[in-house]
């Protein structure tokens, strides 16, 4: 076809055509603004909404106390383990104090420092005391940690329980809640299909084309963008069995259509040689030879060769010879390429002028 255009008229239909992607762009961008904000028309439900809301409360409530017992405790046995090395180290050093001391009341043997071994010997029965009562207060501290963790493992375990029961209604309501979304999208994008599928068999060639086949690329966009990916799957089942259907529909669509074609080019091809070229427009016709085909059958021909000047599939004629100047031409050429007469002009004029 652009072989067949003006300079001037391919630059206006590029340019057209960007007037139908841009026009294409914009309702796809709307488009998918509507269509996102289709899933807020559903209130979101979680898995809390399928499940005793005071036991939860109370489940989730006893995991915090918990967390927070625990966490306590274990800042109160970091003090508390400070407190029993500091006791031990004093115990240790009180003890080797007594150790050397003890070694010279033996070497002096002086009867003056039993009063002070009585006082040593007590020293270190409190130092030891100290050391025996902060062991108990990280005894303590552990057990409180150890009742924590214990607890808040019970009530996880119960939560836990508890979401899975609510678990299965929760998909299902989650399933049923995709399959309303999807009906909301369906609706909204399937008129669109259909509106589209009729512009293009009605108004694609039309005076306003490009925004024909704007809407024609947005209604595509919807359908096969913002509709499929979203189609519900059930393990697979819907989306293949649906694929199916639209194979078999496009496909015996497409068959019907070839069809229809083919016999429409043989009754085309027992239609008189001048009233076939008659129904051909310039555009198509030269759009087909300009790829080597036929025009009335758009079979193979091979067009450089001079001595074919009908096609031999259909009959049809290709070349003729000017009635003004006997050059052979195409038998579609509204103009002599040689001396420029017109197809009508020429039919006007006398046999004998071909001869000169």
């Amino acid at each position: 076809m652009s072989k067949s255009l003006r300079l001037s008229e391919k630059w206006f239909r590029r340019g057209l055509w960007l007037v139908a992607f841009v026009f294409a762009g914009f309702l796809i961008g709307l488009g998918g603004t509507i269509v996102g904000d289709l899933p807020k028309v559903e209130q979101r439900q979680t898995l809390d909404d399928f499940m005793d809301p005071a036991l939860s409360a109370r489940l989730r409530q006893a995991v915090k106390d918990a967390q927070r017992t625990g966490k306590d405790a274990k800042e109160a046995l970091e003090q508390a383990q400070l407190r029993l090395k500091v006791a031990q180290a004093d115990n240790q050093a009180a003890r080797e104090t007594f150790g050397n001391w003890l070694a010279t009341r033996r070497a002096t043997a002086l009867s003056q420092q039993d009063d002070e071994l009585i006082g040593r010997t007590a020293k270190l029965d409190g130092l030891r005391r100290a050391e025996r009562e902060a062991l108990t207060a990280v005894e303590a501290q552990q057990q409180i940690a150890l009742n924590a963790r214990q607890a808040e493992s019970r009530a996880q375990s119960q939560l836990q329980e508890l979401q899975n029961s609510a678990r299965d209604a929760w998909h299902k309501a989650q399933r049923a809640q995709e399959l309303r979304v999807f009906v909301y999208r369906l609706a909204l994008t399937l008129p669109l299909l259909v509106a589209a599928g009729w512009l293009f068999a009605k108004k694609r060639k039309s005076t306003y084309w490009p925004f024909v086949w704007g809407f024609i690329f947005f209604a595509l966009f919807a359908f096969f963008v913002e509709l499929v990916p979203y189609l519900p799957s059930y393990g697979g089942y819907v989306r293949y069995v649906v694929g199916i259907l639209i194979t078999v529909l496009v496909g015996r669509q497409a068959i019907v259509s070839l069809n229809r074609y083919l016999e429409r080019q043989k009754l085309a091809e027992q239609l008189p040689d001048a009233q076939r070229r008659e129904e051909l427009s310039y555009d198509t016709a030269l759009t087909r030879l300009s790829k080597g085909v036929c025009p009335g059958c758009e079979r193979t021909v091979d067009l450089k060769n001079t001595a074919i000047d009908f096609c031999p599939h259909c009959g049809i004629g290709l070349h003729d010879h000017c009635g003004a100047c006997n050059t052979r031409k195409s038998a579609f050429a509204k103009f002599c390429h040689a001396c420029g007469v017109s197809s009508e002009r020429r039919k006007l004029l006398p046999p004998e002028s071909a001869t000169g």
